[in-house]
């Protein structure tokens, strides 16, 4: 074993290294232009990309030099068992890439850390651990590929796709990567037999493939509803690219200004003074509140969907939001030189969440900044060289956006809305108190737009909630006015029920082909992942044709699987597992077991196969 390891380093070091030092000159000039640990989400997606692509073409190359019979037959023609000869070559591209992929990483982050005064976390010493963990697993996917074939390649490369997929964070994520990990490992070594190309036969091995496979096969049937979906919208007839949107629809209503879709929330009111309403909002202006948080920052998450960090231009410094102690790092924007920490007032207490820079609030002084956390909007003040927490919302709530409206400013947690005086917050830099307190009608992952005016003795305000109801985790599309007091009362105006746009059919496209692998996507990219509140939803009720479609199918995946099953050479115990799995998993299922159980063969072929060969 330490024999074909030892062959193996020495048949590629030099690749390895070469493309090792490609990747450190890469990696150091981009640090030296750009801070690599603030990048956003995208260009860490980009770099974990290339990382499984370099695994992945790594192990199709090493595995696939060895897919010739002779070769293949000499590589398992020594005197130890295949699974250890499969464990020699993974240990192999886990050095390789130990060298190509982590060296590199692991360097620049200790150049940034001992010769910077750049911010380098925890998290960011967890990026060499996942670039090689993702690499490994892109040469796990590609080796596996090689030994298999087109036609079982699916199985390992939607277990790759996982790791992309994934919702979870920090630590979450890299426990998922692992679990990828051992299932491609397992995957690859029972493959390692004579005849590679032959079905697995233990109930375990079918398992461990049949699943991802059938996942694979799941995901091209999404593909094709998308490619559908293109040619819906060449045709010109898809609801969002038409020239005028289906009437009564939630697409039109999105497309409306404030004013329209406020005037829009008042059709069909009963409300006795519905028509004064419509006239005050002709005169005014309306107000949005958009969510200015569309992805929460979570402690010790592995990339940003946007940079954590903020420029006092008053003292030429940019401060970093550091998640290991939840205070602000400084460095002077000329000399790049350490300008110290800030924290919750002169004690530099710690934020009570990762904070994230947001926009700035009116009279705030040049080098003034907000920082948003949790449940508290922060004003770091340039002056003092301290952050004062101003706005707090109820326990248990993030607060996710805000805007003035007129001398009030109005902020938004996924609960309720808060006003609170707009003038107290020039005057002083104590907590608000809010004058009133909203509670949100519906669920915050299903709102789409916000708008409100402002009254002789209060607020209107219109919701429209549409955001995921061309999806079938969204409510049914609704516009909903109410009327806020300025004693604490709130009334709701009207409440119009608006059209879907999209069929159920297309609504539902994930869910029919077959409900219990959709349940298992939803479930594997949830694993580990925190909820969060904007991914809170009031799902509309499933029509139920819908669930007989999928009944259906699935039904007819079994009475297919039990006619396929009579051509294929099985025991009694495995036919009858794969016609209760078709059953159970609908058509993916049945597309699986066609691919990885071939026919019988019958005596009838043995004389054309012999004549073909010859």
């Amino acid at each position: 074993m330490l024999d074909l390891i030892k062959s193996e380093l020495t048949r590629f070091r030099g690749w390895a290294l070469a493309l090792a030092g490609v990747h450190l000159v890469a990696l150091g000039f981009m640090a030296r232009v750009v801070d690599l640990a603030q990048q956003p989400l995208v260009v860490h997606w980009v770099i974990g990309g290339l990382y499984a692509l370099v695994g992945l073409l790594f192990g199709l190359y090493q595995l696939g030099s060895y897919r010739k019979p002779s070769q293949w037959l000499n590589l398992l023609h020594r005197p130890m068992p295949p699974y250890r000869i499969a464990f020699a070559l993974i240990i192999t591209a886990a050095l390789l890439l130990l060298l190509v992929v982590a060296l590199p990483v692991l360097l620049v982050a200790l150049w940034q850390h001992s010769m910077s005064a750049r911010v380098v976390d925890l998290r960011h010493w967890l990026l060499p651990l996942a670039g090689w963990l993702i690499a490994l697993c892109g040469w796990l996917a590609g080796a596996f590929s090689a030994l298999r074939g087109a036609r079982l390649a699916g199985a390992a490369l939607v277990l790759l796709a996982w790791i992309i997929t994934s919702r979870a964070y920090g630590f979450g994520v890299l426990a998922v990567a692992v679990i990828v990990l051992v299932w491609l490992t397992c995957l690859l070594l029972i493959s390692f037999k004579p005849d590679p190309a032959e079905p697995p036969r233990s109930t375990p091995a079918i398992l461990l493939t049949a699943l991802p496979l059938s996942m694979a096969v799941y995901l091209m049937i999404l593909l094709l509803g998308v490619a559908a979906e293109f040619a819906w919208i060449a045709q010109g007839s898809h609801p969002n690219n038409t020239g005028t949107p289906p009437p009564g629809g939630h697409n039109q209503m999105e497309k409306l200004d404030a004013r329209g879709r406020m005037l829009a929330a008042l059709e069909g009111s009963q409300y006795a003074d519905a028509a004064l309403l419509r006239e005050q909002i002709k005169l005014s202006e309306p107000q949005g509140i958009g969510v200015q948080v569309p992805v929460l920052p979570q402690r010790n998450e592995l990339a940003n969907f946007r940079p954590m960090e903020l420029d006092d231009a008053r003292r030429n410094v940019r401060w970093i939001v550091s998640h290991d102690d939840l205070r602000l790092h400084g460095y002077d924007l000329a000399t790049r030189a350490s300008a110290g920490v800030v924290g919750v007032g002169a004690a530099k207490a710690p934020f009570r969440d990762v904070v994230l820079p947001g926009e700035a609030l009116p009279g705030m002084e040049e080098g003034d900044a907000v920082l948003v956390g949790g449940g508290t909007l922060y004003q770091y003040v340039s002056q003092s060289g301290q952050a004062v927490a101003r706005i707090r919302v109820g326990n248990g709530e993030t607060l996710l956006g805000g805007s003035p409206v007129g001398e009030t400013l109005a902020m938004l947690s996924d609960k309720a809305i808060y006003f609170y005086d707009g003038r107290a917050l020039q005057e002083n830099l104590q907590l608000l108190k809010p004058r009133l307190r909203v509670p949100m009608p519906g669920a915050m992952g299903d709102l789409r737009g916000l708008d409100l005016i402002e009254l002789i003795d209060g607020y209107l305000v219109t919701f429209l909630y549409s955001a995921k109801s061309h999806d079938m985790i969204g409510a049914a599309p609704y516009l909903m006015a109410v009327r806020v007091h300025d004693d604490g009362r709130v009334e709701t105006i009207n409440r119009r029920p608006l059209n879907f746009d999209y069929p159920a059919i297309k609504r539902y496209s994930a869910w029919w082909p077959s409900p219990v692998l959709h349940t298992v996507r939803e479930g594997a990219r949830n694993l580990f992942a925190p909820p969060l509140p904007l991914d809170v939803t009031t799902p509309a009720p499933m029509p139920r044709w819908v669930l007989w479609l999928g009944i259906a199918l699935c039904l007819l995946s079994l009475l297919a699987a039990l006619w396929l099953s009579r051509t294929r050479a099985l025991s009694v115990t495995a036919r009858i597992g794969w016609v209760l799995a078709c059953g159970v998993l609908g058509l993916p299922a049945l597309l699986a077991f066609k691919w990885m159980v071939p026919p019988r063969e019958t005596l009838d072929e043995l004389p054309a196969a012999a004549l073909a060969a010859s």
